[in-house]
């Protein structure tokens, strides 16, 4: 068996592996997800591939259509035309939510936590209305989804490691509230949604519905960037921490199921399209959207020793990148937390009150040459004159360059 094929055939044991539980409602241990008390309630899922949906009522000005299911029916004529072809939504093994989501997630605080996570790990951080919640990508890869409410928000957390990336958006639809589930299926070797409100198909990669009687609805994205454990611990010392133990299901949390699949020389899973040839297909990049203008900045270009402030200009905008070494691939080892260092990014708006900051990086963290205050990755003042103030964070990616490319194919790419 050639190289190519051996890595097919390990990616495709690792989604299947992460289908598989020995209970749908219990731990290892024995407890179950109601065996603590600080949970966030979300919507109940609906029956999993329902023959059909009928009409909910809308406190926005269209109504929620009516309609068949995709899951089951994805040619129905009485769907709009597809944004995607059909024929390139292909199994990726499971079932539709064989990889389950997580629907009553359950929390625990930062302190239990830093007594368990490595400070590499790599979480998933998401703050709405000074509710910051960190989501372990130790949970994330084998689950890909949580259906949680932040800040009084509702919204769905989503990662995908066969594009390695983390996308949340707010889970309303025409102002109904909706949960989503794993559909089971990938389009351009990156995960596939579906609602369970009218059974649409949606690409995790950027919220559209593609197919159903949602096609062509938008959801509305949230920031929600990959850090190191460390970074978010020290960002937010009041956040909550997604609890691993009570998930209502047996995984080996921990293990990484795509050992090796990290590495730029090899081929993306089940991808049908053609790669960009600008880049290799798994380089890493950090890609930016502004209004209608995307860039994709080459990982290597921006990890940099002990830090990096890289000052771009995209639509427009003013912006900085923010790199600091530190978070491990969670895609690396056989563990999530024992991957190659590849960093942390955030992007922000650099000002402060109307007025500019320039930052410099500086032993792990970022200074400003105005007035000389300190700022983290996270892009919060925690010493000098600002002390207290927060940078405008702007949604970013990141991701694999042939996902990038795929999705936006009209990109730069900015190597040097």
């Amino acid at each position: 068996m050639d190289t190519k094929s051996l890595a097919t055939l390990l990616v495709a044991m690792a989604l299947l592996a992460t289908a598989c539980a020995s209970s749908p409602d219990t731990q290892g241990d024995g407890t179950t997800s109601s065996s603590t008390a600080e949970s966030s309630s979300t919507a109940s899922p609906s029956s999993t591939a329902a023959s059909s949906t009928s009409g909910a009522e809308s406190d926005g000005s269209a109504p929620v259509p009516a309609g068949p299911s995709a899951l089951t029916d994805p040619r129905s004529d009485a769907f709009p035309d597809a944004l995607v072809p059909i024929d390139e939504i292909i199994s990726g093994g499971p079932p539709p939510d064989g990889i389950p989501p997580i629907d009553a997630p359950v929390f625990i605080d930062v302190v239990q936590a830093d007594d368990l996570l490595e400070g590499a790990e790599s979480v998933v951080a998401l703050e709405i209305n000074g509710d910051a919640r960190a989501y372990p990508v130790r949970v994330m890869i084998w689950h890909e989804i949580v259906n949680d409410t932040v800040g009084g928000f509702p919204v769905s957390v989503t990662y995908c490691p066969l594009c390695n990336s983390a996308v949340s958006y707010g889970r309303e639809v025409n102002g109904v509230e909706t949960t989503f589930g794993t559909s089971g299926r990938l389009f351009a070797s990156a995960l596939v949604m579906y609602d369970r409100l009218t059974e649409s198909l949606w690409t995790h990669f950027d919220g559209r519905a593609v197919v159903g009687v949602l096609a062509g609805t938008q959801l509305d994205p949230v920031a929600s960037p990959l850090m190191a454990w460390e970074d978010f611990a020290a960002a937010y010392p009041e956040g909550r921490v997604l609890d691993w133990t009570r998930t209502g299901h047996s995984r080996d949390y921990g293990r990484n199921p795509y050992v090796g699949y990290d590495d730029a020389e090899t081929e993306p899973f089940l991808f049908r399209g053609v790669v960009d040839d600008r880049e290799r297909a798994k380089q890493r990049v950090v890609g930016i959207t502004v209004d209608d203008a995307s860039v994709a900045y080459s990982m290597a270009l921006l990890a940099d020793g002990d830090g990096s402030a890289t000052p771009v200009t995209i639509g427009g905008r003013e912006l900085v990148i923010l790199w600091k070494p530190g978070q491990a691939s969670a895609l690396d080892a056989s563990t999530v937390e024992g991957g190659q260092d590849v960093g942390s990014v955030g992007v922000f708006v650099p000002e402060v009150d109307g007025s500019s900051v320039t930052l410099v990086a500086q032993g792990g963290q970022f200074i400003d040459s105005e007035t000389g205050s300190t700022w983290t990755i996270a892009g919060i003042a925690v010493d000098g004159p600002l002390e207290g103030s927060n940078l405008e964070r702007v949604e970013h990616l990141d991701t694999f360059w042939f996902a990038w490319s795929t999705y936006r194919p009209e990109t730069l790419l900015v190597e040097e």
